[in-house]
């Protein structure tokens, strides 16, 4: 299975997990998907200084900024197969 692929079907997985991962790793998830998916962060960011959730995404997005879109789908699936082995 190419990357891609396997991109895909972390995605997919990660939907279907048994137990919500912590804020954290939901973090970090959003911002793998966004970089593998759509590259570095180029969005302004949120106008409401009191939108937090917004705000954790776009700085944990953007924290991966020049990360390779290959190296991020890589971790994201990585990351994914972790957390469905610690649920088991």
């Amino acid at each position: 299975m190419d990357l891609k692929a396997q991109f895909e079907q972390a995605v997919t997985d990660s939907k279907t997990l048994s137990e919500k991962p912590s804020n954290d790793i939901l973090l970090q998830l959003y911002a793998l998907y966004k970089q593998g998916s759509v590259g570095d962060n180029n969005t302004e960011p949120p106008s409401n200084p009191f939108d937090f959730v917004a705000k954790a995404k776009h700085e944990a997005w953007d924290a991966l900024k020049g990360k390779t879109q290959e190296s991020a789908m890589q971790d994201y699936v990585a990351l994914v197969k972790e957390l469905q082995q610690s649920q088991h």
